[in-house]
């Protein structure tokens, strides 16, 4: 056996993939802590805490611990996180939006100065390149569970701007405060479709 264990390399593939999934834990439980503070406790009245515990979902976030995120919003006043967006131009000047979620401002800036400098480009002023974009909710569904038709008629009904098919899957774009509504119109329905 020359000395490697087989259960010596689980344990190292476990605790490197333990490691990322813990990152991963903590970054959505902020998110989850932040947006049950700055709203409604309920995700049915909180859009953003309603996001925040989708995404906890589908990385697959215990219940145990996203309920803990939500209750610590109530006991930790000491850490103020805060939502800054920043703006700026890449290389071949494509415009770039960056929004953070941060305890100092000033450690946050410096790091996104210093990212867009080491990268070829340069950080903007406020509105220097928002302009060129627009805030979409989009909803993807596997082209294989509904027809182009179908999913066509059924997202004009529950209220979509757009639908789009490409080879892979349906996209249904909304405006972004609607998207809760429209994906719940869509879940609600696509079963009667089938």
């Amino acid at each position: 056996m020359a000395g490697h264990s087989h259960w010596a390399g689980i344990k190292h593939k476990k605790g490197k993939a333990d490691k990322e999934r813990s990152k991963i834990f903590s970054k959505i439980s902020r998110e989850i802590t932040v947006a049950a503070k700055l709203g409604d406790k309920d995700p049915d009245m909180n859009s953003r805490l309603r996001s925040a515990i989708q995404s906890a979902r589908s990385a697959n976030m215990p219940k145990g611990n996203i309920q803990k995120a939500i209750e610590k919003s109530e006991t930790s006043t000491d850490s103020n996180y805060e939502n800054i967006r920043y703006e700026g131009f890449g290389p071949y000047r494509i415009a770039v939006i960056v929004e953070t979620l941060t305890n100092n401002k000033n450690r946050t800036a410096s790091n996104i100065r210093t990212i867009f400098q080491k990268n070829g480009g340069s950080l903007g002023t406020q509105g220097s390149a928002s302009h060129n974009f627009q805030q979409l909710g989009v909803i993807k569904i596997d082209k294989s569970e509904i027809s182009e038709d179908k999913i066509f008629e059924l997202s004009i009904e529950a209220g979509a701007n757009e639908c789009y098919s490409s080879e892979y899957f349906h996209e249904i774009q909304c405006d972004m405060s609607e998207i809760f509504n429209v994906k719940k119109k869509i879940e609600k329905n696509i079963n009667n479709f089938l």
